[in-house]
């Protein structure tokens, strides 16, 4: 009787260490930006966060942002789309926004993680919108 409960256990134990595992996605959460620099032709610009509050929004499919002055409701904007991540390359496809010109267009990008710290570069270039920048963005989880 004893062996067949071991044999029970050690069979139970063998399936459940072969049930292959999701991997967790590091870009599942909410997202607070700290920093950003763009750099545009020989112009580089740090992005005052001082009096702006920029989230991003990322669940298992869709990625969304929006940019909020902390004492008004001028100068906001957002955006959402579709992403996909492949290892280190995140690609995001903006959907919705109010810029026509960058409507369905693809945005690629490297990101990295430090902690609780995500950080995003890469190159935008979009012909329509007349945009071609290089990016660097560091975000904080805060959920």
């Amino acid at each position: 009787m004893k062996s067949l409960a071991l044999f029970s256990l050690c069979l139970v134990v063998l399936i459940l260490s072969c049930a292959k595992k999701q991997p967790v996605n590091p870009l599942l959460g909410t997202w607070k930006m700290v920093y950003a620099e763009t750099l545009e032709q020989d112009s580089l610009t740090v992005k005052d966060l001082t009096n702006t509050a920029f989230i991003k929004i990322i669940n298992d499919s869709h990625f969304a942002f929006f940019n909020q002055h902390n004492q008004s409701t001028e100068h906001f904007y957002g955006g959402g789309g579709t992403y996909t991540l492949n290892n280190n390359n995140y690609v995001e496809t903006l959907s919705y926004t109010s810029v026509e010109a960058l409507k369905g267009h693809t945005f690629s990008f490297k990101v990295d993680f430090a902690g609780d710290t995500l950080i995003q570069s890469g190159i935008e270039k979009a012909k329509k919108a007349n945009i071609n920048r290089k990016i660097i963005e560091k975000y904080i989880k805060i959920n």
